[in-house]
C-alpha cells in the first residue's frame, strides 16, 4: 500500500493561501508559517500530518500527495475544509 508523509497549511481563502505560498517560496520556513497561520490543529506541529495511506485524506488532498513532486509547495488545493498548501516530504 502506498504511504506518504506530508505537512500542510489550511486557511480560509485562496488569496491568503497564495500570499503564504509566496512567502515560503521567498525563503520563509514552511513550519513557521504553518504555526502562525494554519487553521488546522496540525499547525502547532508545523503542519506535520505524519504518515498515511492513499484514501485516508480527502480526494483533492490525496491526488496531490500521491502524484506531486516531493519537497515542493503545492497549492492552493481547495477542499471542503478550505484552501491548503501541501508539501509532500516522503512517499513509498
Amino acid at each position: 500500500m502506498s504511504q506518504a508523509s506530508a505537512r500542510h497549511i489550511l486557511v480560509d481563502s485562496e488569496q491568503q493561501c497564495l500570499e503564504l505560498k509566496q512567502q515560503i517560496e521567498a525563503g520563509s520556513d514552511f513550519a513557521e508559517v504553518a504555526r502562525q497561520h494554519s487553521n488546522c490543529p496540525s499547525g502547532r506541529q508545523g503542519g506535520e500530518l505524519g504518515t498515511f495511506g492513499r484514501g485516508q485524506m480527502v480526494k483533492e488532498f490525496d491526488e496531490v500527495v500521491f502524484s506531486g513532486a516531493l519537497n515542493e509547495v503545492h497549492g492552493p488545493v481547495k477542499t471542503q475544509f478550505g484552501y491548503h498548501l501541501l508539501e509532500v516530504t516522503s512517499r513509498t
